[in-house]
């Protein structure tokens, strides 16, 4: 079993008001395995978004460590921690977030763009990878040209733009139809198969839920494997 993430006794609060405070996630440990499909399930408001948060370095957790090949990366300072993250890890969230005045080429460039990449060069990669993800007569479209199911596509080819390690998903299909969930299940398993990666997602879906290497399941800010 080759573990690519490890989080260790994660806890994370939030402070209510002066005198309340709210225990999200409860000494949270767990391990991501490489080249799978881990799902992490829990009813809402069970602390799920939160400890993806941590995983994908977007928040800090109270205490804990996650180690990513032998390095705690929350060690890091907030600069390398950033720079860490736009190398090493993508996220597709229920909301595409595109940029509505870009095209899909555009959208899939500007992170290549930021992390030093010329722009030439970043267009012939955004080309490759929106042909990967069935957008090839697409490329030139703005998003408000483009179908949800199409809008997700472009966000599944922005995350893989860096050639992440990990890719993080929040609801992934939540704001699709069952058709437009399916394709996009679909392309996920393609890209584990095809491209070796990695995946976390959080998801009430429970056809992407069957299609999972892995189960996680959180209640009262604790996390089980099932």
């Amino acid at each position: 079993m080759d573990i690519i993430l490890k989080a260790e006794n994660l806890n994370k609060s939030y402070k209510m008001n002066k005198n309340v405070k709210l225990d999200v996630l409860k000494d949270v440990s767990l391990d991501i395995e490489a080249n799978k499909i881990s799902v992490i399930v829990g009813a809402s408001g069970a602390g799920k978004s939160t400890l993806l948060h941590l995983l994908g370095t977007l928040d800090r957790p109270d205490s804990g460590k996650i180690i990513y090949k032998d390095e705690n990366i929350f060690a890091l300072s907030d600069d390398r921690l950033a720079k860490f993250r736009n190398k090493n890890i993508g996220f597709i969230f229920q909301f595409h977030h595109l940029l509505p005045e870009f095209t899909a080429l555009e959208n899939v460039s500007i992170p290549q763009m930021i992390s030093g990449i010329s722009l030439s060069d970043a267009a012939k990669k955004s080309r490759k990878l929106l042909n990967t993800v069935g957008l090839s007569e697409r490329m030139g479209h703005k998003p408000a040209e483009l179908s949800g199911g199409e809008q997700q596509r472009v966000a599944v080819a922005r995350a893989l733009a860096n050639d992440p390690q990990i890719i993080f998903g929040d609801e992934p299909t939540g704001n699709l139809d069952s058709n437009n969930s399916k394709a996009i299940h679909q392309l996920i398993l393609e890209l584990r198969d095809t491209l070796k990666m990695t995946f976390v997602i959080v998801t009430h879906n429970s056809n992407l839920v069957k299609l999972a290497d892995k189960v996680y399941e959180m209640k009262d800010g604790k996390v089980f494997g099932k």
